[in-house]
């Protein structure tokens, strides 16, 4: 099981050992597991990883009911049970191979009894609740209800002390939040102490309780969360890019509080740094291009943990197809002073054409340089179950896929509607998103199956692809452009009169402000 399962925005509330009743001609036929309640769904995750994890979206089920036990005098008594008449189940990780989902439709009836009879009940009524809610006709209604669910059950609910590592610690105040993990959000309580931090999920998933030390973080950062200052992400590192927990409270102010009780924790411990102070370090040469570019996505708000925000990387060279690659000249590398959408002036004349003849607000790229399924494009390779989350199942078509390095900078540079950078795996030490180990990730339309990622002729491997494209964003031309880049996505020309001159206008619902959250 993972939280991946969910549909997006959907919560794991609770789960209860349960057995799947299976009768066939013969005999009856239990299969041991674990039955989640979810917000929109209920998921049967069996004990035996060869049989399928079982998911009944809500919104299908036509009968959900209570079967009462039955004391029969000459006959063993029948424990009471779960009973879901429904017209369509998923059936995942078949065989306990990752794959695109298999939804078969029809008219089913299954059977769930749970271990403990006495929950039965209760468990209906709670399954009945979620199911008014998936059956309301406006989405709106539907996640206000959900939500009121969860706050309930939040209300109702508060974090266990006993989980304290030590019977001195003194808490200073403890909130409803959320783990925000990509694609996924977990509910539970948060609690402070002035020792510990602590976040407790309201499922128990993946665990009873996560702890962090707080004389161990070393850099704390207030998020945009949903475009809304809800966020706080906690680091125990200097310069990963991934943190140790990344939290979302219903409230500006819980967050505040936390966030100004740990800075002022570690004030004694930790020098705070600025966009000036790791700019001065990176114009002594005391920052790497890779660590300063790392430490402007963090105080961008962009975060491993949201694919919405992900860390962005520039498209640092434009020469993926010579035999060697030369750095000295600067006709291998790409115009920094450009995005994307403007590398290639005959695309860029005709958005420029349309921009031109649109309404108030124009924009110049309806698509931008970095989403969610950007983000997975370039990682189905180590990330499939995040892909297969964020398409409903299923992967995409074989010949979409992130096939070719050469290929797809060329469908960037002459797309009509490709405008995307990169993410900072490709100037990492890891090589594992560009290989393919074991998935089937489908055939494309020449008959080759999706495998590794083709790498430009000039290196060898995947491991000297990463070397040499990091010596490539470190080199001395990148080094005197870098800052034209920056001003584009961090800077004074994201917006406004510079931006339109600079041709790095888009969508308008791209920008802060361009939504109201509150509405």
């Amino acid at each position: 099981f993972s939280l991946l399962l969910l549909d997006l925005e959907e919560y794991y509330f609770e789960q209860h050992t349960a057995y799947h009743v299976t009768a066939s001609s013969k005999k009856e036929r239990k299969i041991r597991g674990s039955f989640k309640v979810c917000s929109r769904s209920v998921i049967f995750d069996p004990e035996d990883l060869s049989e399928p994890i079982l998911k009944i979206p809500l919104r299908d089920c036509k009968k959900l009911e209570f079967v009462e036990k039955e004391n029969n005098p000459f006959n063993e008594p029948t424990p009471s049970a779960i009973s879901i008449s429904c017209v369509q189940v998923i059936y995942i990780k078949e065989s306990n191979v990752i794959a695109p989902y298999r939804h078969e439709r029809g008219a089913k009836k299954m059977t769930f009894q749970l271990e403990v009879w006495s929950k039965t009940e209760d468990v209906v009524q709670t399954l009945l609740q979620l199911h008014r809610a998936s059956c309301l006709e406006k989405l709106g209604d539907q996640t206000a209800m959900i939500a009121a669910n969860l706050q309930s059950r939040l209300a109702r609910s508060s974090f266990d002390k006993n989980c304290f590592q030590s019977v001195a610690e003194k808490p200073h105040m403890e909130c409803a939040v959320e783990m925000v993990l990509p694609l996924v959000s977990n509910p539970g309580h948060v609690c402070i102490t002035d020792e510990s931090l602590y976040f407790q999920p309201l499922n128990g998933y993946p665990e009873q309780v996560i702890q962090i030390k707080l004389h161990r973080v070393r850099r704390i950062y207030k998020r945009r969360h949903g475009l809304r200052p809800l966020g706080l992400e906690v680091f125990c590192t200097e310069n990963d890019f991934c943190s140790d927990i990344y939290l979302k409270f219903y409230n500006t102010a819980d967050r505040d509080e936390i966030y100004y009780y740990i800075a002022t924790f570690l004030e004694n411990h930790v020098t705070e740094h600025t966009a000036e102070s790791y700019m001065l370090q990176w114009q002594r040469g005391h920052l790497s291009n890779y660590q300063y570019l790392l430490h402007l996505n963090n105080l961008a708000d962009r975060s491993c943990n949201d694919l919405s925000q992900y860390p962005v990387f520039p498209w640092v060279l434009a020469d993926y197809t010579s035999v060697q690659l030369d750095l000295t000249n600067a006709a291998t590398f790409r115009d920094l002073s450009k995005p994307v959408g403007a590398l290639n002036k005959e695309r860029l004349d005709r958005l420029l054409a349309r921009y031109r003849g649109m309404p108030e607000p124009p924009f110049m790229y309806g698509s931008h340089y970095s989403s969610p399924g950007y983000v997975l494009f370039y990682l189905v390779r180590v990330a499939p179950e995040h892909m297969l989350c964020l398409q409903n199942g299923r992967y995409d078509h074989a010949d979409r896929m992130f096939n070719s390095i050469g290929e797809t900078w060329k469908n960037c540079l002459e797309g009509a509607t490709d405008f995307k950078e990169l993410i900072p795996e490709f100037y990492g030490n890891d090589s594992s998103f560009l290989e393919n180990k074991s998935l089937d990730l489908g055939r494309r339309q020449n008959g080759s199956l999706v495998g590794d990622v083709v790498l430009p002729a000039w290196a060898s491997d995947p491991s000297d692809f990463l070397q040499k494209h990091r010596t490539a964003l470190e080199s001395q031309y990148v080094s005197e452009h870098l800052h034209e880049w920056i001003d584009l996505v961090f800077g004074f020309k994201q917006r406004g009169s510079e931006a339109v001159a600079a041709h790095n206008v888009f969508h308008p619902l791209t920008y802060e402000g361009g939504i109201d959250c509150d509405r």
